[in-house]
């Protein structure tokens, strides 16, 4: 069947009609293009390891065998790295039976190194929300690099809504680009659904190829924007001699795409996860990218993918121009009424390497 992903206005027509539940109205920005912010609720749970809840089992049923103890977030608080915690989120769902859902960490959350995933009753998976779920939905945090600070309302992931068979086929997709030109790269590479994004390791003008997280930071508060100094959380990378980078393990980088992308108001779009046969590593931009993701008509002309990357147990070497992620489009339902950039002051638009909006 036919289907796609739904737009803003019908994100709120859900909530209108009782689908989506929350213990206060939504924030003016909350809904976005093609997605819902989701809020955290007032308590966390700091939890032995991470878990899912297994077919028929509620999330509240493992946390009373697993949570350590318990957390006021309303004044907010601290949350370390190396710590698994799991909070309720002031949203829950009452999906019709054709709606399903997906959630994904915004951009800010996977700029930080946070790494988080939602869980629902009965899950067996993290992330996807079946058509027709009824019940609450919860967040797994665990920060990686800096501690952070979270309270009620902070917003670290969002969900969105589908129908039926969203994603662009093969054929499909090549049919976009050849009207669209979906990336800047001259012989794009478009296979498995998917077009191909390269790591820039060329740098901009003064030698800039990326950041890397340091250890042993102050913490991050999370709903602050440009309050932290950049140098006191990062390192940055100049480019080598030879286009290369060693990845040293389990540290965090920040890196661009070679490639400019542009989502047109009719698709939005998302990396597929790193295939772990091409290397030691992984690649994986943290959020969606909205309609008009460095569109024209909404005040790009071209945007970068920013993207997180981490080496696994060995070194790893990366080499400019080495392909590291595919860039998946799916169909909206409709156009929405707002897109990503101008109509919504939009932090990452016409994007290169940045870091999250926290840093000055």
């Amino acid at each position: 069947m036919a289907g796609g992903i739904l737009p803003d206005r019908d994100i709120a027509q859900l909530s209108a009609d009782g689908r989506i539940a929350s213990e206060r109205p939504f924030d003016a920005d909350q809904i976005q293009p093609a997605s819902l912010d989701l809020r955290l609720g007032a308590k966390a749970y700091r939890v032995r390891a991470s878990f899912l809840p297994g077919r028929g089992n509620p999330v509240e049923a493992k946390l009373s065998r697993l949570s350590m103890h318990e957390i006021d977030l309303s004044g907010g608080a601290v949350l370390e790295t190396g710590c698994v915690y799991i909070v309720p989120l002031q949203e829950a769902l009452d999906l019709p039976p054709e709606i399903r859902a997906a959630t994904n960490p915004k951009s800010s959350t996977g700029r930080l190194d946070i790494f988080t995933r939602v869980l629902s009753d009965g899950a067996q998976e993290f992330d996807k929300i079946p058509a027709g779920y009824r019940g609450p939905l919860f967040l797994e945090i665990s920060p990686r690099t800096f501690p952070i600070v979270v309270r009620p309302g902070s917003r670290l992931t969002q969900i969105r809504f589908r129908t039926g068979d969203a994603q662009l086929l093969e054929a499909e997709l090549s049919a976009l680009h050849e009207t669209e030109r979906l990336t800047s790269a001259t012989d794009a590479n478009i296979s498995g659904g998917g077009i191909a994004l390269s790591i820039d390791l060329a740098g901009d003008q003064t030698g800039l190829v990326g950041y890397r997280g340091k250890r042993h930071t102050g913490v991050v508060d999370v709903d602050r924007r440009a309050a932290l100094s950049m140098l006191d959380y990062w390192e940055p990378i100049r480019r080598g001699a030879v286009g290369e980078l060693v990845l040293d393990p389990d540290e965090f980088y920040i890196l661009v795409s070679k490639e400019a992308v542009h989502v047109p108001p009719a698709f939005a779009a998302e990396m597929t996860p790193f295939d772990p046969l091409v290397g030691e590593f992984r690649v994986h931009y943290a959020g969606f990218f909205d309609p008009g993701f460095g569109h024209s008509r909404a005040g790009g002309s071209g945007s970068r993918a920013v993207l997180e990357v981490r080496s696994h147990d060995v070194p790893f070497i990366l080499e400019d121009g080495q392909i590291v992620g595919r860039l998946v489009y799916e169909r909206m339902a409709s156009l929405p009424d707002r897109l990503y950039g101008a109509d919504l002051k939009s932090n990452y638009q016409a994007q290169g390497l940045k870091l999250s909006k926290h840093f000055i």
